[in-house]
């Protein structure tokens, strides 16, 4: 798990990707995922060459590495990347280039490391041994992955701030009720929200979109 605020990242550590490695469950654990992280080593020229391999063999099983995040409303999973498949996956990525610590200046090395691969992922130098950059991937992950924290309060109880549900930016009302239990989303009649999405206190509905650090009070 990795920490950030309130929240954690579940970060899952899978074998190295290439074709004299196979990995046949490969593609079914990453249909849970919400992105991935494509870890190289910026020091090692060979990096490259195993990074085309890797991402032929996820193309034969039908996972696709994107660039692209929009960071929207959605389930947290990746999105099917070819029509008609339902298996087929499209994972934003983001790439760490490790060992930044062996290196004179890592951002101008990380920049010719995407150059000359022609990738266009977004990028972040780090290390694991010193801990370099890695404070920024929580961050980063928070903003790209348009995560919402929505913090619930029982009516007549003093509001807890620890324990926040994870949602996606602009989920509902509605998608609270059903993550907290799917009987008070049949029974919901309305709730009070305090935060961005609305003034303090406001009755809305169960298609109410909520903002990153509302309050919620479901009545049912």
């Amino acid at each position: 798990m990795m920490p950030h605020e309130d929240i954690h990242f579940q970060l899952v550590d899978l074998p190295a990707v290439a074709p004299e490695h196979s990995v046949p469950w490969l593609a079914s654990a990453l249909q849970v995922t919400d992105a991935a992280l494509l870890v190289v080593a910026l020091d090692d020229p060979d990096s490259l060459e195993q990074v085309e391999a890797m991402l032929r063999v996820l193309r034969d099983k039908h996972v696709e590495l994107s660039e692209e995040w929009d960071g929207g409303p959605g389930p947290a999973v990746g999105a099917p990347s070819e029509e008609g498949n339902p298996f087929a996956l499209h994972l934003p990525t983001v790439l760490l280039a490790n060992k930044a610590d062996r290196v004179a200046d890592p951002d101008a090395e990380l920049r010719a490391y995407l150059d000359v691969a022609g990738l266009s992922y977004p990028a972040l130098a780090v290390s694991a041994v010193t801990g370099l950059g890695l404070g920024d991937l929580g961050p980063w992950l928070f903003g790209h992955l348009g995560i919402a924290r929505v913090y619930t309060k029982v009516p007549g109880q003093r509001t807890a701030r620890d324990r926040p549900f994870v949602l996606r930016r602009g989920q509902t009302v509605d998608d609270v009720a059903r993550v907290v239990h799917k009987d008070l989303a049949r029974s919901l009649k309305y709730a009070r929200v305090w935060g961005r999405s609305g003034f303090d206190g406001q009755h809305v509905g169960r298609d109410h979109p909520l903002e990153d650090g509302d309050l919620v009070e479901l009545h049912s």
